[in-house]
């Protein structure tokens, strides 16, 4: 997948829809995403920490509240752009409401991988072996990224 990270996988159209070039094998990889996360969402696994980070970090109580208060909320949008996202994964165009959607799946799906990695500004950059037993989520995480940008730079391209 390396080979192709050297073109834009999203391109705004002239009737301002979106279309989206993805190999086969990158939308395979992409399908097997959003169910993944699904489940993990309705868990208190530790990875989400970076999806509910606290409101109120120095006020446990203001922070509780917060939490039950707006968790649900923030649960059902992150649902329904997973939902977006696997509806649509064969798709060649996309409207903007749906390109949106798949930016919020695409971000929490890196941030949650990056959480588990443990990943940090002094791992930019830096080469993994590939015997290393993390190389591929790290190669995971960069096309996440990749994929995020070239979202974003379609996004922009409308302003």
């Amino acid at each position: 997948m390396a080979l192709f990270w050297n073109q834009r996988r999203v391109r705004r159209t002239s009737s301002g829809d979106y279309t989206v070039h993805l190999e086969p094998q990158e939308r395979d990889l992409l399908r097997s995403l959003p169910g993944q996360l699904r489940d993990l969402l309705a868990t208190d696994d530790p990875a989400l920490e970076r999806l509910y980070p606290p409101a109120y970090v120095d006020d446990d109580e203001r922070n509780d509240e917060y939490r039950r208060l707006m968790r649900g909320d923030l649960t059902a949008r992150r649902l329904t752009s997973l939902d977006v996202m696997e509806s649509t994964i064969d798709a060649e165009r996309l409207s903007e409401d749906e390109l949106v959607a798949w930016l919020g799946a695409l971000n929490d799906l890196r941030l949650v991988l990056g959480t588990r990695l443990d990943v940090s500004e002094d791992d930019y950059g830096r080469e993994l072996d590939e015997d290393d037993p993390r190389a591929p989520a790290f190669a995971l995480y960069g096309y996440l990224g990749f994929l995020e940008e070239s979202v974003v730079e379609a996004l922009a391209s409308a302003l």
